[in-house]
């Protein structure tokens, strides 16, 4: 199927959007036995999740199920990007057996699926890529049967800790690109968009059989055929997997939303998306990263065969 070119959509004024969030961006609110269960597991460890750090708007359902996104190398990261509200400043030095406890979390939770993230750590000459493949290692050594997934950020182009990462063999490999190229000064501190392309690259060519994912925001101003052109750059680095979810503004301290996409333009994206060769798409108002991942890799799987 050819693509299907939506009307184009004209960046806004920030102040353009106002009022309450329309009806299909609701949430249920955080509670009940296994989402209670997991938040103690979480304090107790003196872990991270990226659930709680980023505010996002599925820990309900997600915790409810009983699986969680691991933000590992602490609590502070070393950018300030215009969209997240994970907390920023100085990191607090390095924690070597955060590694071990959140492999103990995993087999506790009984998760066949574990995904780890991280703050970013330009203070660390490899940005944590060590702690990652710690982590992946970990997890394997105390919980053979779960598969793993990596968030990772961008090392600054430092190809030697990305390799650190590859060696230890995640099943899957994210980094995400959060959004359009114009757009990337204002959204993305310390970021850039050919690291990031490049990065997903030379993970391919690293790892051939391992799928790789990225995931982008809507709703930050960006054009439809800005959005797909993102899409054809991230399928030229031969990328598996893409995620796409509306972009919330988490306080008033961060960018504004200029467009709230409606959930039929969603399922848009998902097809002219698939007709460019991804193996997996989710795509929705309430779509991250990490939601779904389990179903994400099976399904990327299947199609390799």
């Amino acid at each position: 199927m050819g693509l299907v070119q939506l009307p184009v959509i004209q960046p806004g004024p920030p102040s353009r959007f106002v009022g309450p969030r329309p009806p299909w961006l609701k949430v249920r609110i955080p509670g009940g036995e296994k989402y209670n269960a997991l938040k103690a597991l979480v304090q107790r460890q003196g872990l991270h999740t990226v659930c709680e750090s980023a505010r996002c708007p599925n820990v309900a359902e997600c915790w409810g199920h009983g699986t969680a996104t691991f933000m590992i190398l602490g609590n502070l990261c070393t950018r300030a990007c215009g969209f997240c509200a994970v907390p920023h400043g100085k990191p607090l030095g390095l924690d070597t057996d955060e590694p071990r406890r959140v492999a103990e979390a995993v087999a506790t939770m009984g998760l066949d699926y574990a995904v780890i993230t991280s703050v970013n750590r330009d203070d660390l000459a490899d940005g944590g890529a060590s702690i990652f493949a710690d982590t992946i290692r970990a997890i394997r050594r105390l919980v053979p049967s779960c598969k793993v997934e990596v968030l990772i950020p961008d090392f600054r182009g430092n190809w030697e800790a990305l390799a650190t990462v590859v060696a230890a063999a995640p099943e899957v490999l994210n980094h995400n690109t959060e959004t359009v190229p114009r757009l990337y000064r204002g959204v993305r501190m310390g970021a850039g968009y050919e690291r990031s392309l490049e990065l997903l690259r030379r993970a391919k060519e690293l790892a051939p059989a391992m799928p790789t994912k990225s995931g982008i925001m809507v709703g930050l101003g960006e054009t439809y055929a800005e959005i797909l052109e993102t899409l054809r750059d991230l399928r030229a680095q031969e990328v598996d997997i893409i995620t796409v979810g509306q972009y919330l503004q988490p306080t008033r301290q961060h960018l504004p939303v200029v467009r709230f996409y409606p959930p039929d333009e969603f399922a848009q994206i998902r097809r002219d998306g698939l007709a460019l060769g991804f193996k997996h798409i989710e795509a929705g108002p309430l779509v991250r990263s990490s939601y779904h991942a389990h179903e994400q890799e099976t399904a990327a799987a299947n199609l390799r065969g």
